[in-house]
């Protein structure tokens, strides 16, 4: 569904991410995990043409992402709170998201009555600016998969939420797969990412360095790995 060749980010000389070849297929639920800076966000950046690459391509569904517009109309993604938009309140948000999508208002406050456990509008007036750390995050989480897209990807998607908030998410993402959708997660905590992901690669200094199946003993090996790295 994805695949990666021969991949390369430079900054100043520097390489950033440098994969030789990658392939996620259609319902892998994959998780990425790395120390800071060993390129989980630019390799997001990059699968999502956010950024240009120095050399190589990335192919959704067979279409370079950094060729055409056409891979955007099936994937829903949420880096950080610069995918929001600041001066709309949630509900407003969430009806310009569904609006790119075809979705109307009542489309809308029924995706909101479903999606309640995790997010409810409090303060209909309150705006995405003024929401916390955690409540941000709900926003641009909720507004991945208000398309019902094919392909999710998530940079960080369980910081700064509350435990409840943390197990919800889990048991959607995990939800979702069983019914197709391909996702992808970078994540710093290695509980969540071995309780719902299917394949978890590691990165470090923008390479990958280990590309496993989860199994009984993925949450040992992972910190194992990290202890000593």
């Amino acid at each position: 569904m994805i695949e990666i060749l021969k991949l390369q980010k430079v900054y100043s000389q520097s390489f950033a991410l440098t994969i030789e070849n990658l392939k996620i297929n259609k319902g892998e639920l994959i998780g990425l995990v790395g120390n800071n800076g060993a390129g989980k966000t630019t390799l997001l950046s990059l699968i999502l043409d956010l950024i240009k690459a120095t050399d190589g391509h990335v192919k959704s569904k067979d279409l370079q992402v950094d060729k055409t517009d056409d891979w955007k109309n099936y994937t829903g993604s949420y880096l950080n709170e610069r995918f929001l938009i600041p001066y709309l309140t949630p509900l407003e948000f969430f009806e310009f998201v569904g609006n790119l999508y075809g979705k109307n208002k009542s489309d809308i406050s029924i995706f909101m009555k479903e999606n309640e456990d995790f997010f409810s509008i409090e303060d209909k007036d309150l705006y995405i600016r003024e929401l916390s750390a955690g409540n941000k995050n709900k926003v641009g989480i909720l507004a991945t998969m208000i398309s019902n897209p094919e392909i999710i990807i998530l940079d960080e998607p369980f910081a700064n939420l509350d435990p409840s908030s943390q197990l919800w998410l889990k048991s959607k993402l995990k939800d979702l797969n069983a019914k197709g959708t391909t996702i992808i997660i970078s994540s710093h905590d290695l509980m969540h990412v071995t309780e719902i992901c299917s394949r978890i690669l590691i990165l470090e200094n923008g390479k990958i360095v280990n590309d496993s199946k989860t199994h009984s003993n993925s949450l040992q090996e992972l910190e194992s790995y990290f202890k000593l790295n």
